[in-house]
């Protein structure tokens, strides 16, 4: 008969949950969105900002554009 394998240790951190809420505001009956839309991927895709030095670099997750924009 084969070895029982030893099992790995769960994690003890928790995954961060993305907190979509804080990607829009309302305003009256509208909403307004904080973040810019991906230019390749369209519509659902959010660019992420960093700040490096003095400019401001956009990042998309899924297809990996960047975009840069000084202050």
């Amino acid at each position: 008969m084969g070895k029982k394998k030893e099992r790995k240790a769960k994690s003890k951190t928790k995954h961060k949950s993305t907190q979509k809420y804080k990607y829009y505001t309302v305003e009256g009956e509208n909403l307004k969105r904080n973040k810019n839309f991906c230019p390749k991927c369209g519509p659902g895709v959010f660019l992420g900002a960093r700040k490096i030095n003095d400019k401001i670099v956009y990042y998309c997750g899924n297809c990996f554009l960047s975009q840069e924009k000084k202050e």
